[in-house]
């Protein structure tokens, strides 16, 4: 097939008869060929698919470099030419966007700021968590309602709210206007996941019309915009578990922990997916100017990787604290209350209900957690340091550093402070930003493709 559209560039161009007489005229010389493959050299490299770029512009490039005097046209050569350098094009330089540079800028601020909203998603379910507004609403459907817009529709949903246990055992006081609060809280999560769905499905639509997508980056959207529709039933299975009746009359009603950490799950997942595509579409290739570099990234990959997955896993333990609302249990810092371990740790049965719904051993394991994360990406930087890696790296693992600390120190902050509303929240941000640090880690110490790492020097020259 690349023969045929090969012949049929040179076609349009000049007849295959013309260029046969001049080939004759001038002896068999490759002169006009020459001047002929960089003619065309600069009318194809506005191509706008960049594999048919390349290979048209490697193979005219290979025709214009081949020993002039011995050359004997023939299409077959041409073919072979453009066909070794399509194959070493698509074994090395895997572009998720196949539309030229214009298309994959606009798809990495689409995909960039879809991540950006899934962010704010999770900031805004914190507030709502701390604010105690997730369980106000008692109904959920899944394309959204319209909120109460008149005194007779507020007094119907104040009185659903009425019948919840959460209104019965800890909000028997509150009027009216308190319950517009979390009522609107709970309202502009739901409606700011649905917009999000909407914001991300039209340009997916529209990019896929226009042929910018490939098969492989489609299906990855596709997955990560079901498990964004999936997300909302999730939300609502959780919430479903705080408007039944507590087992113990003095137990105070509260979403399932295990819900509340399998929705904060998903909605990680979903942010790392869509930040990892984001940066795989603008960055296909790591930044290395040096085979030594290269291998700097390597040594850096081996530790970075179990680090983003230490640090994912912390994240999610913070899930299990605040669906035990273990963050108001033990508000004192390097021990818990008088002791480093409370005795408390192990009093539930089975042993293993002890990690995910005993108060006490869910914080305990969050600080540990915390902590070893904290010593682990401490050692990380340390261990570096000598290392000869690109600035960008080295950049990276300074502000992971960083950014670990301020997480450690915000979380130490918020328990001090018995977990107000701003700490919280900041604290909650602070995880998802570590994460992004850890992603962005990873992605960068990629290993280059074959191509590119052909073309490296040894070290990088000095100016």
């Amino acid at each position: 097939m690349l023969e045929s559209r090969l012949i049929t560039i040179i076609r349009r161009s000049k007849s295959i008869n013309q260029i046969r007489l001049s080939f004759s005229s001038h002896g068999g010389s490759t002169n006009l060929h020459s001047r002929f493959a960089l003619d065309h050299y600069s009318t194809y490299k506005h191509v706008a698919n960049p594999t048919t770029r390349n290979c048209l512009i490697n193979g005219f490039r290979s025709l214009h470099n081949l020993n002039k005097g011995t050359y004997k046209p023939s299409f077959r050569h041409i073919s072979t030419v453009a066909a070794s350098v399509c194959k070493e094009n698509k074994e090395t330089v895997k572009l998720l966007v196949t539309a030229g540079p214009h298309a994959q800028k606009a798809i990495g601020i689409w995909l960039f700021a879809s991540a950006a909203w899934v962010f704010s998603m999770v900031i805004l379910g914190g507030v709502t968590r701390l604010t105690r507004s997730g369980l106000s609403m008692t109904d959920w459907k899944f394309t959204g309602s319209l909120p109460p817009l008149s005194d007779e529709d507020w007094l119907i949903e104040f009185e659903k709210y009425k019948q919840s246990p959460e209104f019965k055992r800890v909000n028997r006081g509150m009027n009216i206007d308190d319950f517009k609060f979390i009522y609107w809280m709970e309202y502009a999560h739901r409606m700011w996941g649905r917009a999000l769905g909407i914001m991300f499905a039209l340009p997916f639509s529209y990019f896929i019309r226009k042929g910018y997508i490939n098969l492989r980056l489609g299906v990855r959207l596709a997955g990560l915009f079901a498990l964004g529709g999936g997300q909302g039933m999730i939300g609502w299975w959780m919430v479903k578990s705080g408007l039944e009746e507590p087992p113990s009359e003095y137990s105070q009603p509260r979403v399932s922990p295990y819900r509340l950490a399998a929705h904060l799950t998903s909605a990680f997942a979903i942010y790392c997916g869509l930040f990892w595509t984001a940066l795989s579409v603008v960055m296909p290739e790591p930044p290395t100017e040096s085979k030594a570099w290269v291998n700097g990234a390597a040594k850096v990959k081996r530790l970075a990787l179990p680090l983003g997955i230490l640090v994912g896993v912390t994240a999610i333990s913070g899930a299990f604290v605040a669906g035990n609302d273990a963050g108001h249990a033990f508000n004192t810092f390097p021990k818990m209350g008088d002791s480093w371990i409370p005795e408390d740790v192990l009093s539930l049965k089975p042993v293993i209900r002890n990690f995910f719904e005993n108060t006490a051993t869910v914080q305990l394991d969050h600080r540990i957690l915390a902590t070893t994360t904290l010593a682990a990406i401490g050692g990380l930087w340390w261990s570096t340091r000598k290392v000869d890696l690109h600035p960008a790296i080295r950049s990276l693992i300074g502000s992971t550093m960083g950014m670990a600390a301020l997480q450690v120190t915000l979380g130490i902050s918020t328990l001090l402070s018995y977990v107000p509303v701003s700490l919280g929240t900041a604290h909650q941000a602070g995880a998802l930003t570590l994460l992004t640090f850890m992603l962005l880690l990873n992605h960068t110490v990629r290993r280059p493709s074959p191509m590119l790492l052909k073309s490296l020097p040894a070290v990088v020259k000095s100016s």
